[in-house]
């Protein structure tokens, strides 16, 4: 436990910012929902669903950095293929390399070697070029970004978001009788973005945001701030504490620091938008024990894990998942016989799919939603109290 909190000061003093939901942004048999027709409509090619739907793979395989994401990213995507039964998909692989212009002119090659949507890229700015380049030829790109800010048009996200996590968790909170909240991000992007998403998801739900504290991404940024958090805790009345930071920034520090301090979570409901059980020992803090996070269902990925490790011989990159989800999507929607399957209007059809962690669906802004469980730490375990939902229903948030 001290090392692991040793290891969190030593990231704040050099600064260091890793997220691994960012990660994403920076480098993260199906049926049609319910089996009910889809209209389809909006952008996107006329397809012969008889044939093999020709797929472009955008991933950086040649890439020092992100080579082994790719191959997983690949492999994951033919595993995928190999599950459908009445859908032929066409994949065809192009090496980004990691860079955003040969992401751009891979796009536009791919299509003009018959790609009817693109799978890919990993990188946001790669997945934005992209869909730039290709966007007056009717063609959707399905990137593994969850940067929020490329979705839209013709660009799809299908990386879990700051949105939907916190989405989630205000609408459990409302549920459970929380009506005030104080949010603490770091001042960074990442600590941006996920207060954004709070204070959205806090409006839609019903929930007072009643102070907002960021701080220096530093250990006296954090150190600096406790006092602070306090001192706002105290004079707003708010039953809910928010946490915006992760295991690998100020999460560990704070969860150890702020009850030190008087914000005792036996009292004050403490909640998190990243996952509070990677790594392990991150369920041993103080501040943490009875607090709420989200997490997709880990029964799932397990069977994915298991399956994936099976045909390659080896386990599958956190991301994988993401591409198969892509593949199950277009096979689905391919599946039903539509023409239109691979337009916006039949990716965002409300019913969603059912992917690796469980239902997902894409909406019309190009962002997604996915089912995720509230978990809660309970001495030291990981224990769900509300499951994830199995399907969707109604428009989403």
């Amino acid at each position: 436990m001290f090392a692991f909190l040793a290891s969190a000061r030593k990231a704040l003093t050099r600064g260091v910012f890793v997220s691994a939901t960012l990660a994403l942004s920076a480098c993260q048999p199906f049926t049609v929902g319910n089996g009910e027709p889809f209209l389809g409509g909006g952008s996107g090619p006329t397809i012969d669903t008889s044939v093999p739907v020709p797929v472009a793979l955008l991933v950086p395989k040649s890439s020092n950095g992100a080579g082994t994401v790719a191959t997983s990213l690949e492999n994951a995507a033919r595993l995928a293929i190999a599950d459908l039964t009445n859908v032929k998909i066409d994949l065809r692989v192009y090496d980004t390399g990691g860079s955003t212009e040969q992401a751009a002119a891979l796009a536009q090659k791919a299509v003009a070697d018959g790609a009817q949507i693109i799978l890919g890229p990993l990188f946001a700015d790669a997945a934005n070029a992209a869909g730039v380049a290709v966007s007056g030829q009717n063609v959707n790109v399905l990137s593994f970004s969850n940067n929020t800010s490329i979705a839209g048009g013709n660009v799809f996200v299908l990386g879990p978001t700051f949105d939907n996590s916190a989405n989630r968790l205000m609408a459990f909170a409302q549920r459970q009788g929380k009506t005030k909240a104080v949010i603490v991000h770091p001042n960074n992007i990442e600590g941006q973005l996920s207060r954004n998403s709070v204070q959205q998801a806090a409006a839609r739900n019903g929930v007072q945001i009643v102070s907002i504290n960021g701080f220096d991404f530093s250990l006296p940024g954090v150190v600096a701030a406790v006092p602070q958090i306090k001192a706002a805790m105290d004079s707003t009345g708010a039953d809910t504490l928010i946490l915006t930071s992760n295991s690998v920034g100020a999460l560990p520090l704070l969860a150890q620091m702020l009850p030190e301090a008087g914000v005792d979570p036996s009292k004050i409901q403490y909640a998190g938008l990243s996952r509070w059980d990677v790594p392990a020992q991150t369920l041993e803090l103080p501040g943490l024990q009875n607090g709420w996070f989200t997490m997709p269902d880990q029964g799932m990925i397990k069977n994915f894990e298991a399956r994936y490790t099976q045909a390659y011989g080896t386990s599958p990159h956190q991301l994988a998942g993401l591409a198969y989800d892509g593949i199950a999507a277009i096979g689905a929607l391919v599946e039903a016989g539509n023409k239109k399957a691979l337009t916006s209007g039949a990716l965002t059809q409300g019913a969603g799919f059912q992917g690796v962690a469980g239902a997902f669906r894409l909406r019309p802004n190009g962002t997604n939603e996915r089912a995720l469980s509230v978990a809660m730490v309970r001495n030291k375990q990981v224990v769900i109290i509300d499951p994830a939902s199995t399907k969707f229903s109604g428009a989403g948030f």
